[in-house]
């Protein structure tokens, strides 16, 4: 018997279900002509498997998945923030979907600057006014056109979960307790668990009965359910208990944006991303084509001239992201130049093994925002070959700790991820220019990479992970792990990995990362920073015979599930 904690009005009782607190973490699959799903916890994963098992389509599996991942993951899970699918169908159709959060129509570009002109970055990161215009919702309908399925179906698994509830996993139960100040800090008059709860433990089961209702709501009045009527209202009425500056009006105009999906070559494969305001495609496209020139399947994975040559085209295409990236709908967009050969042989020309390139020969020193680490990444295909790449995020960790009172749900903080002052770094270092000021109805900049490769025309890869700035360049390594250095999917997705960003100099790397290799390159002049982990890879690798090899990153509770 299982601690029940029920969000709405705390209640500790008595009681278990089954389905929900028998939680069976699967790391690897290898499976044919079946759908597969791999996300960030094991019931959401289940989720999309059911779909799939329901008739369903891999664009139907990811809603699902998606709508469950805001009730058992809700530090990144969300209905209250934002996120990019990148989608291939079986009959050879490309697509995205941008459900981006952008900024309220009160939204100014020196809104966080304070009398001084100094950059405030708690008002960007924490509480009301950090909040953007939420796109998932938007999102997850924009998706339903590619499915076969009614969202009454889609959103059916979640709204159990919530009503139900499950039981939580240890890191789950950590993470609650450690952000338990701020959350009732930002959250006075709530009684919801989330910040009632001081004492969360492996195995509690949490039931979260407004975000159910919330969840019903939709289910009921389709996209109008979220941002119109009682949740809108809600979500209002939130905004005004502090210094938030989201109106009725600028919910009820969010609209999503389909965009043609960035194409390019690597090698034998034709790959898939997504565009601006995502950094993350081009971004991938720059150093692939960048490390392209030494030829990496020369040398051995994470060795010193690999990492090196690795290292280098990130540091090259970072400096261009901090002055070139931001919406498409309000810069010049200037893709085709930056991952041309003629521009990136250029920008190529300084790389040599004695040394490390300084970054201020690469770029304009302009300070970059940082990027929240706490996105969520989904991959799924179907038994038919349609497949998609889905990445969200809140931003941070439970995004701006603002829990929407009535209706259940955290609100991003999304705001952060625009040059707050052009020249001041955001939560995760990243530096930004003009491109990425803040401006109203704006989409920020972000660096979520959803990735599928096709070979022969058909899907053989589907990745992506979590990260913040980390996530191009944690997709680059697990692409370049299986088509330069002849990995398989599990090595690929676990192997160690690192991160440079032009701005700081310093090399993130994990703490399992070779030690000769970190020895060598501190002789060149590189400088390293041992950090805990980099990202949670979700890969979906299919082989010449048809088989499929799914995989959830070890370095968490990620999980894969099967129709």
């Amino acid at each position: 018997m299982k601690n029940i904690f029920l969000a709405g009005a705390l209640l500790v009782c008595q009681f278990s279900w089954a389905q929900y607190t028998d939680i069976n973490i699967v790391k690897e699959v290898k499976v044919k002509n079946k759908g597969v799903v791999v996300s960030a916890h094991p019931l959401a994963s289940e989720a999309g498997a059911k779909i799939l098992k329901m008739g369903g389509n891999a664009y139907d599996a990811v809603i699902a998945t998606q709508y469950a991942l805001a009730v058992v993951y809700p530090q990144a899970g969300n209905i209250g923030g934002g996120g990019f699918l990148v989608g291939v169908k079986n009959t050879g159709e490309k697509f995205t979907i941008d459900y981006r959060e952008t900024a309220p129509a009160k939204a100014s570009r020196d809104m966080y600057l304070d009398k001084k002109g100094k950059a405030n970055t708690d008002w960007s990161q924490n509480g009301r006014l950090a909040v953007g215009i939420p796109g998932s919702v938007a999102g997850f309908f924009a998706t339903l056109k590619y499915g076969k399925l009614p969202m009454e179906k889609l959103i059916q698994p979640a709204i159990d979960l919530a009503e139900k509830g499950f039981a939580i996993t240890e890191q789950e139960a950590n993470l609650l307790n450690v952000h338990q100040e701020i959350f009732q800090k930002h959250n006075a008059s709530t009684s919801m668990a989330f910040v009632k709860n001081t004492s969360w433990k492996a195995g509690d089961i949490l039931v979260q009965k407004e975000l159910a209702s919330t969840l019903k709501l939709i289910q009921q009045s389709g996209a109008k359910g979220f941002y119109e009527g009682k949740t809108a209202d809600l979500l209002v009425s939130e905004m005004k208990k502090g210094n938030g500056i989201i109106t009725l009006d600028d919910l009820k105009k969010y609209k999503v944006a389909e965009r043609k999906a960035l194409e390019f070559d690597y090698k034998d494969n034709h790959i898939v991303s997504m565009p601006l305001p995502s950094s993350g495609g081009l971004l991938l496209a720059q150093m692939l084509k960048m490390s392209g020139y030494e030829n990496l399947e020369k040398y051995q994975q994470n060795s010193a001239q690999a990492v090196q040559i690795m290292i280098e085209a990130e540091r090259r295409a970072f400096a261009d992201r901090a002055e070139y990236m931001g919406d498409p709908d309000f810069i010049e967009d200037k893709t085709t130049y930056l991952i041309s050969d003629e521009y990136l042989r250029n920008r190529w020309k300084s790389f040599n093994f004695d040394n490390a390139t300084p970054s201020s020969e690469v770029g304009k020193i302009t300070p970059q925002p940082k990027e929240s680490t706490e996105t969520t990444h989904i991959s799924v295909i179907d038994k038919d070959g349609n497949a998609a790449a889905v990445t969200t995020t809140l931003n941070g960790l439970y995004g701006s700790k603002v829990v929407v009172s009535g209706a259940g749900f955290f609100l991003n903080n999304e705001m952060d991820d625009f040059s707050i002052k052009p020249g001041v770094p955001n939560m995760f270092g990243a530096v930004g220019g003009e491109a990425n000021s803040i401006q109203p109805h704006k989409r920020m900049l972000s660096s979520m990479t959803p990735t599928i490769l096709l070979k022969n025309g058909k899907p053989y890869m589907v990745v992506g992970t979590p990260g913040g700035t980390t996530i191009p360049t944690s997709v680059y390594q697990s692409i370049v792990n299986v088509v330069d250095f002849k990995q398989n999917a599990n090595t690929s997705v676990n192997a160690p990995k690192f991160h440079h960003q032009w701005l700081p100099e310093t090399v993130m790397a994990e703490g399992n990362f070779p030690a000769t290799t970190i020895s060598e390159l501190t002789g060149k002049g590189y400088v390293f920073e041992k950090v805990r982990q980099l990202g949670r890879t979700e890969m979906i690798l299919i082989d010449d015979n048809g088989n499929i090899h799914a995989v959830a990153d070890g370095r968490g509770d990620d999980s894969v599930a099967v129709e």
